[in-house]
């Protein structure tokens, strides 16, 4: 299972965390909490560590669809989720499974090229 397939479970993520569920770096993670700031809203620990909700994660799953797979500005992104944040989570998450299936398919048909040349290799001999 890969790490955007996984359940949101624990209470807190660190940004690492974050960074591995979307697939990013850390560094434009914390970029976008400062850039999205009225989304993203991450607690800091004693330390002064972010600590992300799972509400926090997905607005930056939102954000990733928007500026990554949509090809919008910040700016852009910025005023589509003021206007309708609901309807570009539910985008997201659809763009998300869309892309967890796609890479399962691609799996399976590699084994099954696997399967299909190792048959012909034993039919030759």
């Amino acid at each position: 299972m890969s790490e955007s397939e996984r359940k949101l479970t624990k209470l807190y993520y660190n940004i690492g965390e974050v960074a591995d569920i979307l697939n990013e770096s850390t560094s434009l993670v914390r970029f976008w909490t400062e850039k999205f700031s009225k989304f993203v809203k991450p607690e800091r620990n004693k330390k002064g560590n972010r600590r992300y909700t799972v509400k926090d994660i997905e607005a930056l799953k939102s954000i990733h669809y928007l500026v990554k797979i949509c090809g919008m500005t910040l700016e852009g992104a910025s005023a589509k989720m003021k206007i309708s944040t609901k309807d570009v989570n539910q985008k997201a998450e659809i763009v998300s499974k869309l892309n967890n299936i796609r890479s399962k398919l691609i799996s399976i048909s590699d084994i099954l090229r696997e399967k299909e040349d190792n048959n012909l290799k034993n039919e030759s001999i």
